[in-house]
This record gives structure tokens, sequence and C-alpha cells, in this order.
């Protein structure tokens, strides 16, 4: 089952006064209502942003990694609020307590079976319009990483249990397994 689309234009004003467990995602002015992470999804999330985040803290590094439930203002308006799975920050101006407002420089999504075509299709589109350097998705179904380097404008696959470097860091790479 793919998430599901309402055919309504909404604000973030709607997402933000969604009920306390409810989460939805909103792309310029859609609602995809979005079920909860299975427990292999959890599990993946988990041990890559605790990598990506003990290397940037063994390195002094000023980017901030953030985890889902966390909320992007993705184009700095009112019409595109996302959820990513994990969210890299290195600019601090564009974070505040409600989340980050901008685009993330890395965004890694992790497939479930209901947000396949969004992960795929409609967020690879939003990210790389939204000035989103680097964009990952990890597909446990498929134990597959497709990795997007929108700034050098390259796409390439790897499978769990390789090293995947990450663009936005020299000599820096993530197992996921």
């Amino acid at each position: 089952m793919d998430a599901l689309r309402k055919d309504e234009i909404y604000t973030t004003d709607y997402i933000e006064n969604l009920p306390e467990g409810e989460r939805a995602e909103l792309i310029d002015g859609y609602i995809y209502n979005m079920a909860p992470p299975g427990r292999r999804h959890q599990q993946v999330l988990f041990s890559t942003a605790r990598k990506i985040a003990d290397y940037i803290d063994s390195n002094n590094g000023e980017c901030e990694v953030n985890i889902a439930p966390f909320a992007v203002y993705l184009n700095n308006d009112n019409k595109t609020y996302v959820e990513p799975d994990i969210s890299v920050i290195c600019d601090k101006n564009k974070l505040d307590e409600k989340g980050c407002s901008g685009a993330p420089d890395w965004i890694i999504e992790i497939v479930s079976p209901s947000s396949r075509r969004m992960d795929y299709f409609i967020k690879l589109f939003k990210y790389r319009n939204s000035g989103v350097r680097e964009y990952w998705i990890a597909d446990p179904e498929k134990e597959r990483i497709t990795v997007y380097n929108f700034e050098k404008e390259t796409a390439e696959e790897y499978t769990f249990g390789e090293d995947v470097p990450a663009g936005i860091y020299e000599n820096f790479s993530v197992n996921i397994k």
C-alpha cells in the first residue's frame, strides 16, 4: 500500500495541528499520511544514524544528525514539510526549535512497503530541486542502497554489507548490514 495522498491543498498549519501520534508529510500542498515504521526499518535507521553521528563527533564536525520524526520545512514555505529518516544539517542557521528550515545537506530515507513510491520518486525530485547535496535510499527488502550525489550529478548503487562512501565527507563510509 502506498502512502495515501489527500487531494486538497494544505499548509504546514495542518501538519502542526495533527493529533498526538499522527504523522504525515506535506509536499507541494498535498498531504501524505505515514504508516508507523517496522522493526527492521528502525534497526537500520538507528545503526546508520549512530555511525554518522559517531564519525562527526570523533572529527569535531560542525554538522548535526537528526532522526525522524524531525521537521524539515524543505523549501522555506508553508507547502512542503517532510520528516526524513535521517537528516544531516551542516548550516546551524537552518536549525531552530521547530526543526530545519531549508534543505539538509544529506538525507537518508529507509524504504518501507508504504513509502516506496514516495522515497524513489516524489522525494527524489523534491530533494534534488530543493538543494539537498546528497540523498541515500536504503531499501532493507532489496538490501540495496541507492546514492544520489546531486552536486556531482551521479547515482550509484551498493548492497547491504558494502562500504558506501559519503559524498559530503572525505574518507568516510557507512556499512549498512
